[in-house]
């Protein structure tokens, strides 16, 4: 939204707009007495007379008669009637050939936030579809947020959710941003920068990701110029100079290049372009090179009349002077995921000079400028079929990345990571080209295949090799993922993965599952503490839920119980709380006894119930539990040095048990002390081996003496398991002493 001087004079009422659709089929330039817009309607209806029929034009003058009425009195900053900025959009949309309802919706996109205009009026005035546009487009300034960030990231988060049902918010919502970015000198500066910073990283990187390169590049400039403006005339003052000292040769490698293709039989249009100011200061700011260092900051764009002939075109440049190697590209092949294709190569021109040429046909060339725009522009569905398909499967992403993300922050977060270009593709062992960020792993590739594949991976071939998980891909690998049925994610992954496909799948996973295991462990902890008041859980009156939810700011019960399992709710005092005012009717708990009132352990660590590190309780050991914030609840052994040390808080204390029929691989550390003589590890390793064990770690003091101290860290099933063990090892003669060994460390 643009800011606004506030109206003057009352809004006039939108149901008594004069002849809004009887008007004639061009907008009148002369309706409204500021002069300075005719020129701007003038051109407006040029533009559409080419494409439109006369009764589409009468609907957009209808919208057009609707918002200035609306908008009337009404100022930008700049001082110009606000009716300019929605004028400014919809000719930009009307250079792409868009349709009367996103015309119309870019004239009316801004009359429900800033007039008293609502949607239901326009859907009443214009139609259904141009309603939902206008309002996928506008902000929630009425919905309270608790900071600027959020309130921005759920706007984000509406917008291209509206933007995933139809691809027109996005395109006027784009077109919404290059006017403002065009009319920033009227803002603070604090603002510009702000703005100019949001366009960098979302804005710029959408336009891009749906192929709209001359907006993305238009966008980029903008935001350069007012996020550095200091830079930015520096950089343009440098690049004045150099186009002057450069120009000779400039213009010596366009005539040899206009010969050169001729000479092969090839017509061509050859265009000379300079790079634009904001590619050349990145390229600086990565590649840390000053700009003497930056050579090439010219290049040029071969348009031919077909396919076949852009490979031609290639082999004669190169016959012409020398290519880079390593620096040619085909994206003619392997088009890249916002559909652009072209051939791209680096020559070494005269004196030297690196000079980047891109080679590509006349559509190509129209879909490189105008993207997904380009289904208006051209109605060629056939050549579009795969950009059309492309864009529609990322539009389905962002609809399932929303369903999977926790808030409206998170999501905008892994949109902002899928924005950035795909650079790595990977072939899968049937032959499919996946196209993923730079940087990606197997486990990218595995949830971009499938997310059960992603959710059951264990293992990697890469090259018929078998990798780790966390290789980092490269152009042309061949993938194989290796899935086992009851495998899950782990949370190491999410240091590791790229995609934003990824990161959500396995975030929603761990949080699901987090959830589900606090909220259990939490309705169990509530239960005993409930019981030691005489209160049965499943007796409670919704009426104390309630009362409990709106004192603490609680979503749910559910939300109460995961609190309570993760530690950040105390059982005992959510327990009294719940108390106050509960009549007998909640009374009469059942007496259990000790070893019913016992949290049962079921197995090795989960994500609400963990095993102390210290002390590495297993099965058959004496345990007590303790609730830690955010941890949820730790068991340990009952004489475990952690326990002495919080004695103070018994609140905090909880009665566990080991389920009786308890299986599972539990972790054991154990110290041995041995001869130092030749051979002794391998024979403790081998003892352990034939008690049915595996060595997860193993470490020794530095000891050059006549003894030695081990330490093993074992798998085990429980504590006969390990007593097994011992009593295998205390047979082997080098064996001094051995005992169970608690870290007092961790």
């Amino acid at each position: 939204m643009t800011a606004v001087v506030p109206p003057q004079a009352p809004l006039l009422d939108p149901g008594i707009v004069p002849g809004a659709l009887d008007e004639p089929p061009l907008i009148p330039a002369d309706m409204h007495p500021p002069v300075d817009l005719a020129e701007d309607l003038e051109r407006f209806n040029a533009r559409l007379a080419t494409y439109l029929k006369p009764e589409e034009i009468a609907r957009v003058g209808g919208a057009y008669v609707f918002a200035d009425a609306a908008h009337r009195g009404q100022l930008r900053v700049s001082g110009a009637p606000y009716i300019s900025h929605p004028l400014a959009v919809a000719e930009t949309l009307a250079g792409w050939h868009l349709d009367a309802n996103a015309l119309s919706a870019a004239l009316l996109h801004d009359v429900t936030e800033d007039t008293t205009v609502t949607k239901a009026q326009i859907a009443e005035r214009f139609g259904k579809v141009t309603a939902e546009l206008v309002d996928g487009v506008s902000k929630l300034d009425r919905i309270e947020h608790q900071s600027f960030e959020e309130a921005q990231a759920e706007n984000f988060r509406k917008m291209l959710l509206a933007m995933a049902r139809d691809v027109r918010v996005i395109l006027i919502k784009l077109s919404d941003r290059l006017h403002n970015m065009r009319t920033l000198e009227a803002m603070r500066p604090e603002k510009r920068r702000r703005i100019a910073r949001e366009t960098l990283e979302i804005y710029a990187p959408i336009a891009n990701r749906l192929g709209l390169n001359a907006l993305y590049r238009e966008l980029q400039e903008l935001a350069f110029r007012h996020a550095h403006p200091l830079r930015y005339r520096v950089l343009a003052k440098a690049v004045r100079g150099a186009r002057g000292n450069r120009r000779e040769v400039v213009t010596r490698i366009l005539d040899a290049v206009r010969q050169a293709l001729p000479g092969a039989g090839i017509d061509a249009e050859v265009m000379g372009r300079e790079k634009h100011l904001y590619g050349i200061y990145r390229k600086m700011r990565e590649k840390h090179l000053t700009f003497s260092q930056v050579l090439d900051i010219y290049g040029f764009r071969i348009i031919v009349k077909d396919r076949p002939t852009c490979y031609l075109a290639l082999g004669a440049l190169h016959a012409l002077y020398q290519p880079v190697p390593g620096k040619f590209k085909d994206y003619i092949a392997i088009p890249k995921a916002n559909g652009y294709q072209s051939l791209h190569t680096t020559l070494i021109g005269p004196f030297g000079t690196p000079v980047e040429i891109q080679i590509r046909d006349a559509h190509m060339h129209h879909v490189a400028e105008s993207g997904v725009a380009s289904h208006w522009l051209y109605k060629d569905e056939t050549a579009l079929d795969q950009l059309q398909q492309k864009t529609h499967k990322w539009l389905q992403s962002l609809v399932e990345l929303q369903s999977t993300s926790g808030d409206s922050s998170e999501f905008l977060e892994h949109v902002k990571v899928d924005l950035f270009p795909s650079d790595v593709y990977v072939f899968s062992p049937r032959g499919k080209i996946f196209a993923l960020p730079r940087g990606s792993t197997p486990v990218d590739l595995a949830y971009a295949v499938h997310t059960d594949i992603g959710n059951r991976c264990v293992a990697c071939r890469i090259n018929f090799e078998t990798m780790p998980l966390r290789t980092e891909l490269r152009n042309g690998d061949r993938v194989e993922i290796i899935t086992a049925p009851n495998a899950a994610p782990n949370p190491a992954w999410l240091g590791y993965v790229k995609s934003a496909r990824a990161r959500s799948k396995i975030r929603h996973f761990l949080n699901t599952k987090k959830t589900e295991e606090s909220a259990a462990l939490g309705e169990r902890l509530l239960t005993h503490a409930l019981r030691d008041l005489g209160l049965a859980m499943a007796k409670l009156p919704a009426q104390a839920w309630e009362r409990f939810k709106q004192a603490s700011g609680a979503r749910s019960q559910r939300s109460v119980l995961a609190d309570i399992g993760l530690g950040k709710r105390l059982p005992a005092i959510v327990a009294r709380r719940l108390a106050e005012g509960v009549g007998t009717e909640a009374a009469g708990a059942p007496g259990d006894s000790r070893g019913s009132q016992a949290i049962l352990i079921h197995g090795p660590d989960g994500v609400a119930i963990r095993l102390g590190q210290c002390c590495r309780p297993i099965p058959g050991d004496p345990i007590v539990g303790l609730i830690r914030k955010g941890q949820g609840l730790v068991v340990h052994t009952h004489d475990c040095p952690a326990i002495a040390k919080l004695r103070s808080e018994r609140d905090s204390w909880v009665d566990v048990e080991w389920e009786p029929a308890i299986t599972g691989i539990f972790e054991a550390s154990i110290r041995v002390v041995v001869k130092n003589v030749r051979g002794v590890l391998a024979r403790i390793a081998t003892g352990i081996a034939e008690a049915g064990s595996n060595i997860v770690n193993i470490s020794m003091d530095d000891d050059s003496g006549e003894a030695t101290t081990l330490f093993f860290t074992l798998q085990v099933g429980d504590r006969v398991h390990l007593a097994r063990i011992l009593r295998a090892l205390r047979r082997i003669p080098e064996v001094v002493r051995i005992t169970r060994y608690v870290d007092p460390k961790r």
